[in-house]
C-alpha cells in the first residue's frame, strides 16, 4: 500500500485493476460499443483482454516490453491495447497515415520486436528500416510477404487460455508511448504512466459519471482517443468507439447508441453548424461536449443543439491542466488551471509575465507521475522541455486578471509582420466565421520587405465557393490592419494528420502558387489607422 495520499489506489487508475473491478462489480453492464453494433460488457471485455494477454505472452511479450499497434479504431485496436496492459507491457500505437521516413522513424525508435498491424498497411513496411521489428500479427486479411518479417494471424490474440501480469501493475509504470503529431518535424515518443492517463482523463472531466456514454471519434494512437476510453473505464461508464468523425453520420450515431458526451476538435464544430437546420436538432441524448478551440461557432453549436459546451487545453504530455466551466462567456478562452495543476506564462528566461502579456505556457503538477515522464531515447528534448522543474509546452498564451488563459499560437507558427506579432489562430478564427469557409490555416510567407506576409489557405464548405476579394472585405472590419492577409489560396482540402491537426509545414513548403490571390496585385491597399491628433 502506498502511503502518499496523492496516489490513488490501483483499482481507481490502473487499467488491469479497473477492468477487474468493474467486471466483478457490474459484469453485465455494457462497456465498449462499436459502430457495427457489437457490444462488450465489462466481463466480456475482461475475458477478451485476458485472452489477448495470453496470446502476447505466447509470442514472448514480457512486462515493460514495447509492442507496436498499427491499427484503425476497432475491436483489434482495443484488444491489442488492453491485452498488453494486462501483461504490464507497453502499448505503442502508430499513426495509420505514416509511411516512408516517418514510419521508419517511429518503428525504429520504438525498439519493438513485435507489431500488430492491419494487412492494408503492411506493404509500407517493405521499403523502410525496421530496427528490431521481427514479428507482425496481422489484422484484416492475409499477410504480405516481406523479407525479414515473420507473420502471425490475429487469431493468435484469441487463444482458449487467459493470462495477466504475475504481479500487480503499478500506477507509475509506463502504460503507453504515444508519438506527437509530427506537424513540424519528427514525432517525439511521449512516455505516459497509468497515473498520467488517469489524471488527464478523470480529473479534467468531473462532470462525467457512470451513466455516461462517450463517443470516441479520435484515433487510439492519440490521447484524444485513449484518454476517454480510460476515463470511462475509471468511472464504470461506457464508450462507443467509432472509426472516425463523419458529419452526416454523427447525429444518427448519437441517437442510435445513446451517446451523452463527446469531444469536438478542429473543423468538427463548424461542420456540424453548417448542416441544414432540422426540427430534430435538439432531439438527441447528447448533453456535454468538450470542444477545442472555443469560439463563436462553439457557442452557436451549443445553442442550436441544446448542448452544454466546455473547452480545455491539452497535449499528449500535460494532462489537460486547463479546463473551463460550462459555456464560458469569454470567446477564445481555454479555461482556468484545474486543482492540482500549476500553470504560468513566462518569458524566455522563465520569468512570469504580467496579465495580458504573451509568453510561453509552462506546467507542473502537485502529484507525482501526473505528467509525462520524458521523451523515449531523446534526453536532449526531455531536458529542454523540463528545464527549471516545469514542463515547457512550446505554446504562446496570455492570461487575464481573472485567471482565464487564452491560447495565442504555437510559438513556431507565430507570424511577424512589420514589427507586429500575429497569432495565426486568431486570423483563422475570423476567416472560418465566413459562411462559405469550411476550414483555414494562416501561415507566414516571405516578404520582399523582410519578415513575413500573412497568407490564408482555406477549403470551402462542400458545394460552395469562396471569392478571395469578397473574403478580404469580410475580414477588414474584423482584423487589425497588420493581420489582414495579403495572399489567399483556395484548395479542396487542407493537409491534416489523422488527429485533425493541419500540417502547416506542408502549406509553408508550397508557398505562393500560381492560383494564389494577391491583395496587392488586385489593387487593394490597406493603411494603418490613425488615432486622435497624431501627425
Amino acid at each position: 500500500m502506498v502511503y502518499d495520499p496523492r496516489i490513488p489506489e490501483r483499482q481507481a487508475c490502473v487499467l488491469p485493476a479497473m477492468l477487474e473491478r468493474w467486471a466483478t462489480e457490474t459484469p453485465d453492464n455494457p462497456f465498449l460499443l462499436f459502430a457495427d453494433g457489437e457490444t462488450w460488457s465489462f466481463a466480456e471485455t475482461r475475458s477478451r483482454a485476458r485472452r489477448a494477454a495470453a496470446g502476447f505472452k505466447a509470442l514472448g511479450v514480457g512486462r515493460g516490453e514495447h509492442v507496436l499497434s498499427w491499427l484503425p479504431n476497432g475491436t483489434d485496436a482495443i484488444l491489442t491495447w488492453f491485452g498488453l496492459n494486462l501483461l504490464g507491457a507497453v502499448y505503442v500505437p502508430v499513426n495509420t497515415s505514416y509511411r516512408g521516413n516517418l514510419l521508419e522513424h517511429v518503428v525504429t525508435l520504438s525498439d519493438a520486436r513485435l507489431m500488430v498491424a492491419h494487412s492494408q498497411l503492411l506493404p509500407r513496411l517493405a521499403d523502410v528500416g525496421r530496427g528490431l521489428l521481427s514479428d507482425v500479427v496481422v489484422s484484416g486479411g492475409p499477410e504480405t510477404d516481406i523479407a525479414g518479417l515473420k507473420f502471425h494471424d490475429i487469431a493468435a490474440l484469441s487463444p482458449a487460455n487467459e493470462a495477466e501480469a504475475e504481479t500487480p501493475v503499478e500506477p507509475w509504470e509506463t502504460q503507453y508511448i504515444i508519438f506527437t503529431s509530427g506537424t513540424t518535424g519528427p514525432s517525439k515518443a511521449v512516455l505516459s504512466s497509468y497515473l498520467q492517463t488517469w489524471s488527464m482523463a478523470v480529473e479534467s472531466s468531473d462532470y462525467l459519471g457512470p451513466d455516461d456514454r462517450f463517443l470516441v471519434t479520435l484515433p487510439l494512437f492519440h490521447v484524444g482517443g485513449t484518454m476517454f476510453v480510460h476515463g470511462m473505464l475509471a468511472r464504470g461508464g461506457s464508450c462507443l468507439v467509432a472509426e472516425g468523425f463523419e458529419t452526416d453520420n454523427f447525429w444518427p450515431l448519437v441517437r442510435q447508441h445513446g451517446v451523452t458526451s463527446t469531444c469536438f476538435v478542429g473543423a468538427m464544430t463548424p461542420f456540424l453548424l453548417k448542416l441544414p437546420p432540422s426540427n430534430r436538432d435538439k432531439d438527441h441524448p447528447l448533453r456535454i461536449v468538450v470542444t477545442i478551440p472555443w469560439n463563436e461557432d462553439s457557442l452557436k453549436v451549443g445553442q442550436r443543439y441544446g448542448i452544454e459546451m466546455r473547452t480545455a487545453f491539452n497535449m499528449t504530455e500535460i494532462s489537460a491542466p486547463i479546463v473551463s466551466e460550462a459555456n464560458p462567456p469569454q470567446i477564445g478562452t481555454a479555461g482556468k488551471p484545474r486543482p492540482g495543476m500549476e500553470v504560468r506564462v513566462v518569458d524566455e528566461n522563465d520569468c512570469e509575465v504580467a496579465p495580458g502579456v504573451v509568453g510561453e505556457m509552462i506546467v507542473r503538477s502537485e502529484r507525482p507521475w501526473a505528467l509525462n515522464h520524458g521523451y523515449y531515447k531523446n534526453p536532449e528534448a526531455t531536458a529542454e522541455a523540463w528545464r527549471n522543474g516545469w514542463f515547457h509546452t512550446g505554446d504562446a498564451f496570455r492570461y487575464d486578471e481573472e485567471g482565464n488563459f487564452f491560447f495565442v499560437d504555437r510559438i513556431k507558427d507565430a507570424i511577424r509582420r512589420r514589427g507586429e506579432n500575429i497569432s495565426s489562430f486568431e486570423v483563422e478564427s475570423e476567416v472560418t466565421l465566413h459562411p462559405d469557409v469550411g476550414e483555414a490555416a494562416a501561415i507566414p510567407v516571405p516578404s520582399e520587405f523582410s519578415e513575413d506576409e500573412v497568407m490564408v489557405v482555406l477549403a470551402p464548405v462542400p458545394g460552395r465557393q469562396v471569392d478571395p476579394e469578397e473574403l478580404f472585405h469580410f475580414l477588414e472590419p474584423r482584423l487589425a490592419h497588420f493581420m489582414l492577409p495579403r495572399y489567399i489560396r483556395i484548395v479542396g482540402d487542407l493537409p491534416k494528420t489523422p488527429t485533425q491537426k493541419i500540417q502547416k509545414h506542408l502549406l509553408r513548403d508550397d508557398g505562393i502558387t500560381d492560383t494564389t490571390w494577391d491583395r496587392e496585385a488586385a489593387g487593394i491597399k490597406i493603411k494603418r489607422e490613425r488615432i486622435g491628433g497624431n501627425r
